[in-house]
């Protein structure tokens, strides 16, 4: 059966470009893929089995952690990171009319953010304005002389369009991981184990002692993010990632989740996968 593979749409998107790469390391014959309105409608797709798995960005190199994606993956735990790339982000400014009469820019707020200081060198009178994703804001701008789109240069072929300018990110560098969501686990080679947890007290040390258990277990940390659990102020989601290698220390890392579990209030594991560096054409 061919698998339904959901993805913040429409045609267009850096996460097309991801869910087409994410689908063939998978794996996945000719699957078929459906693109949603709204990152949230991407979780939903695979939390209600919608769909069979679901591509969704995580993390940016300048932004920090996608919070939509974190906050899902700790509210629907039966989901699970099976696979992880990481895509070179290079965004252009697309019109139909000229960059000296462009006064509103419209793409999603993180691309916005990318772009901010490009935006403020360059069109300092111009209003940006928030959609629910790149393809859409370049849709927005066809037949608008003083509207431009933040977006990926292969939405110009797509929409018609042109390119004002290219490349208007900050930072030279820009990058976007990439996740691989199922309702089954990984069961593959791995390179980073995910989870997050509360703890059970809010009290001097207490996170410390957490993390003293990674430290001591020699596992390195490539990302530690805190987020509100929205039940009580003052409580957080410690969200963690560390590299591990499925062959060495995949037993080391189960005996770490025993020693942490009795710490926390409620602890969710992610899954164990592998991540890496793509190149784009």
């Amino acid at each position: 059966m061919r698998k339904q593979v959901a993805y913040l749409g429409p045609r267009g998107t850096y996460a097309e470009k991801a869910a087409n790469i994410l689908s063939k390391l998978a794996n996945f014959q000719t699957p078929i893929f459906v693109p949603c309105n709204g990152l949230h409608s991407v979780i939903k797709s695979i939390a209600y089995n919608n769909c069979d798995a679901a591509v969704v960005p995580i993390e940016n190199s300048v932004e920090g952690a996608v919070t939509a994606t974190l906050d899902a993956l700790w509210k629907f735990p039966d989901i699970f990171i099976n696979k992880a790339i990481v895509l070179p982000i290079k965004h252009a400014l697309i019109s139909d009319g000229e960059l000296s009469i462009i006064s509103e820019v419209l793409s999603h707020p993180q691309a916005l953010a990318q772009c901010s200081e490009w935006l403020s060198e360059n069109l300092p009178n111009a209003i940006p304005l928030p959609t629910n994703s790149t393809s859409e804001a370049v849709n927005m701008v066809k037949g608008s002389k003083f509207r431009a789109a933040i977006g990926s240069k292969s939405l110009i072929q797509i929409e018609g369009l042109k390119e004002l300018a290219f490349p208007i990110n900050d930072v030279p560098g820009n990058c976007t991981r990439f996740v691989l969501l199922s309702k089954k686990p990984n069961s593959n080679s791995s390179n980073i184990a995910s989870f997050a947890f509360s703890l059970i007290s809010n009290k001097p040390g207490a996170l410390l002692k957490a993390l003293n258990y990674i430290a001591d277990f020699g596992f390195n940390m490539s990302k530690i993010e805190s987020r509100p659990s929205k039940r009580e102020f003052g409580e957080y989601i410690i969200y963690i990632d560390l590299e591990i290698d499925q062959q060495n220390n995949i037993e080391i890392f189960l005996e770490l989740k025993n020693q942490l579990r009795p710490l926390c209030k409620n602890f969710v594991d992610f899954g164990n996968y592998f991540s890496e560096n793509v190149e784009l054409d």
